[in-house]
């Protein structure tokens, strides 16, 4: 039964400029390197590529997605077909 008492039509816009800056930086790191560079995981100290980064990303956006559509669809009632 939570709300989401402290969101704001301000703040989403807030948030939503830096998620856009931060793309944009992550675009310009990556932008010439090949998706089979690879690199020292820090968190878990082994090697992985820049391919495995994207998956990792498209990942977790689809799951986030989801959880979206899931409380959408608990605020209106429609669901897809």
């Amino acid at each position: 039964d939570a709300d989401f008492d402290l969101a704001t039509a301000a703040s989403a816009e807030a948030d939503f400029a830096v998620f856009g800056r931060e793309c944009a930086e992550a675009d310009a790191a990556v932008g010439r390197r090949s998706l089979n560079e690879t690199f020292i995981h820090p968190g878990l100290d082994v090697a992985i590529d820049l391919r495995w980064v994207y998956t990792h990303l498209i990942e977790e956006f689809a799951r986030h997605n989801g959880h979206a559509d899931l409380i959408r669809e608990q605020i209106d009632g429609a669901t897809g077909e």
